[in-house]
């Protein structure tokens, strides 16, 4: 098994354990696991349910979005910055030449 199946492996059974210790199913700790994308986030939701025991499905699923809405928060965060400093590189290199321009 890849190091990277490894640790998706890993983090889904933590938060299989965490969910079956409070009660609920399997299932719904496998389908939040597939719905959160990432070892990272699949930890941080076993986190959420060891520290705060949670009483119901709801919850789970509040905090599982919750969670979702961060990561894609941040996801479109980053593209926004990367678009800025594309963008502001462009002003520059046109900026420069123009400099150029005048110059001779």
């Amino acid at each position: 098994m890849k190091e990277n199946q490894a640790n998706w492996s890993r983090s889904r059974d933590r938060l299989v354990a965490e969910t079956t210790a409070l009660g609920f199913s399997a299932e719904l700790a496998e389908l939040m696991a597939r719905q959160l994308g990432s070892p990272k986030a699949i930890d941080r939701m076993a986190a959420y349910i060891r520290l705060a025991h949670p009483s119901s499905e709801e919850m789970l699923v509040d905090e599982m979005l919750a969670i979702c809405a961060e990561i894609d928060a941040w996801r479109e965060k980053k593209e926004s910055q990367n678009a800025q400093a594309r963008y502001n590189a462009r002003l520059y290199m046109a900026r420069m030449q123009s400099d150029e321009e005048n110059e001779d």
